[in-house]
């Protein structure tokens, strides 16, 4: 016969969800899936969880996190100590009693440091007890039924810190916490010849006025297009739910199109024009995160980064905010996804896309430069003492020990329209793209942005290497053969896979009506086409911004790039970014399972040192 046992889990161990309902959704998706299906289980859980919320399931959760959007910084009034917590709720039950039904148990709480003991809770047997745990002690907790202890066990929770920065692919862009709906009825036209697009809901008049921006999709955060979907988020809400004994204290800080200067080091203002854009640097506000409720000081660094003047950015004037070793909370993970900007992906995106007789093209591609490999490559050149410089500032800025070095996660970049047999590249082509007539995509080009792709990923390897970093690119197989221009082939149609906008022609939609897309739904492709991205972000600017600062006045065409380049095009969606999350979550658990056996190792070793001083 077993033995009476308590069993013990803690209620909410993504701590950054303020509702513990919302983390048991992912926990029960988790614990459902079969044992094949836990191979990539964030993946898995994905596509189950899209099934059940066909408008995504992070629509009602986005905003019930410990992320204040108005202070740009990770706080909730619901959890004072979010960042550095001081005790946790565990959920605890009985297990092997008989009769559980029928008597009562009276659970108590004793800490395993100093403190006072816990109330005495009594309850029937058969009924769980919530109890608070302090942190990082632990407590004692036992069980006594009519006076007499009937089961004991220590509980303590790991609570991991674990931090996300970097750009767009580590933001999530492309896949919005609440994506943008459209009218079942509806058209809009953007000018004589741009007719028939779909049409976003509500109670506007004309494309940009006040109602219609109101309809914008949200983000978790608005002006970085960070959301949810995240795979630095899915990767630490993962290791959260999959351990009973384990929290995540999670802080993300990755924006869409930052670079390891304007990003990481130097305040970058985000993706989206929004009335209050981050204010500190990446850099910056991970230490202001590690000081808590305490200011995390200004520090005056004109000579420390620049790296012999190879980074002549960061020359002079660079002052980061860094939280003094002795009241920083360490870091457990760093997950970061840099490099890409540093060589002009989007401009070699935009080389990919527009001809050469385009007028897009003349005038720059998207509001920048158009360039190729060659251009790139001189940008690759230096990308190395770059990431050096990133390098010095995560040890000495963020504390990250020099012995630990491998507690940084550098992710590589799935490949963008690299064909099933891994060495063909997407054709030449409009498929996916139709929403602007400058858009198509040049086979020869695409080729040209993947060299530039294969040599990036090689430098960030190496860069990683000789840091001691772990780096993470497992998942880029995974990958071929569903890029921008993978859709159905032998499968029978299906709205999710088809590759053509909806325009309305003659009074009918075609090929669909657009009330019925789908943004979350299983699809061959895990890329974000310029269609799939109007369909999904449709980001457009108020009348006032377009004239204004924009300069664009009669020039309507600019929203529609708007909402296709600039609402995530060229970006994994959510089931890529599960993928991506599988993969770091698998490296992760290693890194943890080193670092916590030496933790027991060590604890074992001055266990032994104080029985032999008692004998």
């Amino acid at each position: 016969m077993a033995e009476p046992r308590i069993v013990w889990q803690v209620e909410n161990p993504f701590r950054f969800f303020l509702d513990p309902a919302d983390t048991e959704v992912h926990r029960a998706t988790w614990a459902s899936l079969s044992e094949a299906e836990r191979r990539s289980p964030v993946l898995a859980a994905e596509r189950l969880l899209s099934e059940r919320h066909p408008d995504g399931w992070s629509a009602t959760m986005f905003a019930k996190t410990c992320w204040d959007p108005v202070k740009n910084r990770y706080a909730c009034r619901e959890k004072g100590d979010y960042l550095n917590p001081k005790s946790h709720t565990i959920l605890a039950r009985m297990q092997g009693l008989d009769d559980a039904q029928t008597v009562d148990c009276t659970w108590l709480t004793s800490p395993q440091s100093r403190g006072p003991r816990g109330k005495a809770v009594t309850l029937p047997c058969d009924t769980p007890v919530q109890l608070e745990i302090p942190y990082p002690g632990g407590a004692w907790i036992s069980v006594e039924i009519g006076g007499r202890q009937v089961a004991e066990v220590a509980a303590r929770v790991v609570d991991l810190f674990i931090v996300g920065m970097g750009d767009s692919f580590a933001s999530g862009e492309g896949n919005p916490d609440v994506p943008v709906r459209f009218s079942p009825d509806r058209a809009a036209d953007y000018d004589a010849k741009l007719i028939g697009y779909p049409a976003r809901i509500g109670d506007w008049r004309d494309i940009g006025d006040k109602p219609f921006i109101e309809e914008n999709a949200r983000w978790q955060d608005q002006a970085c297009h960070r959301s949810l979907y995240s795979h630095q988020l899915r990767a630490a809400l993962q290791l959260a739910i999959e351990d009973p004994h384990r929290a995540v204290t999670y802080v993300g800080v990755a924006c869409s199109g930052a670079e390891t200067v304007f990003g990481l080091f130097l305040r970058y203002k985000g993706h989206e024009w929004v009335p209050n854009p981050p204010v500190l640097s990446q850099f910056s506000a991970i230490a202001e995160a590690q000081c808590g409720s305490r200011p995390a000081p200004d520090y005056d660094l004109p000579e420390a980064y620049h790296m012999n003047e190879k980074v002549p950015e960061l020359k002079g004037g660079l002052v980061l905010k860094k939280c003094d070793a002795e009241r920083a909370r360490k870091i457990d993970l760093i997950l970061l996804s840099i490099g890409g900007n540093d060589i002009g992906f989007a401009r070699l995106v935009a080389n990919a896309v527009l001809a050469d007789t385009s007028t897009l093209r003349s005038l720059g591609g998207w509001f920048g430069h158009v360039h190729g490999l060659a251009e790139a490559r001189g940008l690759l050149d230096v990308l190395d003492d770059r990431l050096k410089s990133v390098n010095r500032a995560l040890h000495n800025i963020l504390h990250v020990p020099w012995s630990e070095s491998d507690r940084i996660v550098l992710t590589g970049y799935p490949p963008m329209a690299l064909q099933e047999d891994g060495r063909s590249v997407c054709p030449d082509g409009r498929d996916g793209m139709n929403v602007l007539p400058d858009f198509a995509l040049s086979e020869a080009k695409a080729r040209e942005g993947a060299a530039a792709a294969d040599r990036l990923n090689a430098i960030m390897l190496e860069s990683a290497r000789q840091h001691q970093w772990s780096f993470v690119d497992s998942y880029r197989t995974a990958f071929q053969g569903r890029g921008i221009c993978a859709s159905f082939s032998d499968a029978p149609w299906s709205m999710a896979d088809e590759m053509r906008l909806p325009r309305r022609i003659n009074g009918q939609w075609e090929p669909y009506n657009p009330a019925d897309w789908r943004a979350y739904a299983q699809r061959q492709r895990w890329f974000r086409t310029p269609n799939d991205a109007f369909m999904t972000g449709n980001f457009h600017v108020s009348q006032s911004l377009l004239q204004n600062v924009l300069k664009a006045q009669g020039l309507s065409w600019v929203q529609l790039l708007l909402a296709s380049i600039y609402s995530g095009a060229f970006h994994p969606t959510a089931e890529g970014q599960a993928a991506m999350a599988d993969a770091v979550a698998a490296k992760a658990r290693s890194v943890l399972v080193k670092y916590d056996s030496r933790r027991r190792a060590a604890r074992g070793d001055a266990a032994g040192l104080l029985r032999s001083a008692d004998r």
